[in-house]
C-alpha cells in the first residue's frame, strides 16, 4: 500500500509493475539484466482518488496518461532493479500529491486610474515622435 495522504493511499492491486531492458550504457550488463521498471497505476478505475483528484492527476500527467485511464511512469535511472522500483513509486506518490492540491482561485484585478493615463500618455509621446520622422519640405 502506498500512502500518499492521511485520506488518499494506493492499494497494491491498483499498481502493476513490469520489469523491462535497459536502453543505454552498461555492457553485457544490459543485455542480461531487466532492471527498468514500467510502473502502471490504474488510475480512472481507482476508487481511493476523488472525481476532482483524478481530473488534475490526468492534466498533470500529460503524455504519461493512457487512452484507458492508466499513469504509466517508466524509471531506468540506476542499475539497481529496487532502486528503480522506489524511485518509481516515489514518483507517482508525488504526482497524486500534487493532484490533490487545489489550486488557487484567480481574482480578475483591472488597471488602475494612473497606469491608463501613464499608458495613453506613453502613446502620445510615441506617436508625436513617429510624426516627426516624415519627409521635410524645402
Amino acid at each position: 500500500m502506498l500512502r500518499i495522504t492521511d485520506r488518499i493511499q494506493i492499494e497494491d492491486w491498483e499498481i502493476t509493475e513490469q520489469f523491462i531492458r535497459s536502453s543505454g550504457p552498461g555492457g553485457q550488463n544490459v543485455n542480461k539484466v531487466s532492471t527498468a521498471v514500467e510502473l502502471r497505476f490504474e488510475a480512472e478505475r481507482s476508487p481511493n482518488l476523488p472525481p476532482p483528484v483524478k481530473s488534475r492527476l490526468k492534466r498533470l500527467a500529460g503524455r504519461r496518461w493512457t487512452k484507458e485511464g492508466a499513469v504509466v511512469i517508466q524509471v531506468d535511472e540506476t542499475r539497481s532493479q529496487a532502486r528503480n522500483r522506489e524511485i518509481a513509486r516515489d514518483r507517482l506518490a508525488e504526482l497524486v500529491q500534487k493532484a490533490t492540491e487545489k489550486p488557487k482561485r484567480r481574482i480578475p484585478t483591472k488597471p488602475t486610474l494612473g497606469s491608463k493615463r501613464r499608458r495613453l500618455e506613453a502613446k502620445k509621446q510615441r506617436g508625436e515622435i513617429k510624426a516627426l520622422r516624415g519627409k521635410v519640405d524645402p
